[in-house]
């Protein structure tokens, strides 16, 4: 992320995330909206995302080591709205826990399963015999694609990029999120996206584990989840989620790798 960004322009906000690669970078601005702690301007290499999780929990662990705050409250203004974050920096200050507070759930259009098994290399068998995918949204929309077992996320790859990014255009999400959850809340996830002609996967999509904890909650009665993400690209990331107050919020500890100053 990037730190005191009010002076760097759109063009140079794309350019700079398509040097770093990352699935996401965020550029910290003074904020607009009223009891904004900051602005979070979160790019991909292709463009500006209207919200999204884990550049948010890294953005406000990162800020409270700037700021020199052991423990902090933050509101960070994103397009989709102003949310809520709570911070605490480890001991040594190089990293912390951070959750953050989603914006309002909204359950939105089901998807033929027999389609999104075709996106995600998968049999129609693979899904999950009850539980529909659908959009939803705790801030952006995302295909919610609960499958059988974890045998079958195992499997799961793309092939095109171009019914992938079809399918993510027409709901206007980020990714396309499968996913593998017992009862007792503890489970798998993978998250398919698409740059252009190639398709990527993510390794955490905190912007996708809210709405997952939200389809559960309503569909199958489970309001707290653990989910572990990446591992196959040996990236592994753990991601919590829970509803309180109507409302999913999403929660991960966070490593600051390194610090540095970059002249623009």
């Amino acid at each position: 992320m990037v730190h005191d960004a009010d002076g760097v322009d759109d063009a140079t906000m794309l350019a700079f995330a398509r040097e770093t690669q990352l699935s996401e970078t965020s550029f910290i601005q003074s904020p607009a909206a009223d009891g904004a702690t900051y602005r979070n301007r979160i790019w991909t290499v292709g463009r500006e995302l209207p919200f999204a999780g884990h550049p948010s929990l890294g953005a406000a662990v990162a800020e409270a080591f700037v700021r020199g705050e052991r423990s902090a409250s933050y509101r960070q203004q994103t397009p989709a709205g102003v949310q809520a974050l709570e911070v605490e920096l480890r001991a040594d200050g190089r990293g912390g826990h951070a959750e953050l507070e989603c914006e309002p759930t909204a359950f939105l259009d089901e998807i033929d399963p027999a389609r999104v098994a075709a996106i995600c290399g998968l049999e129609t068998s693979d899904l999950h015999p009850e539980l529909r995918p659908q959009w939803v949204s705790t801030g952006v929309p995302q295909v919610v694609v609960p499958l059988v077992d974890r045998d079958a996320l195992l499997r799961a790859h793309t092939g095109e990029a171009a019914p992938l990014a079809q399918l993510i255009a027409e709901g206007g999400g980020i990714v396309v999120y499968m996913a593998a959850v017992g009862e007792d809340g503890r489970g798998s996830a993978r998250a398919f996206f698409a740059e252009g002609p190639v398709a990527v996967e993510d390794p955490a999509t905190g912007s996708a584990v809210g709405p997952l904890c939200a389809y559960l909650d309503h569909h199958a009665g489970i309001s707290s989840i653990s989910v572990e993400q990446g591992a196959q690209m040996g990236r592994p990331s753990r991601l919590e989620a829970r509803i309180d107050g109507g409302r999913a919020h999403v929660g991960g500890d966070c490593v600051i790798v390194l610090a540095g100053t970059v002249s623009l």
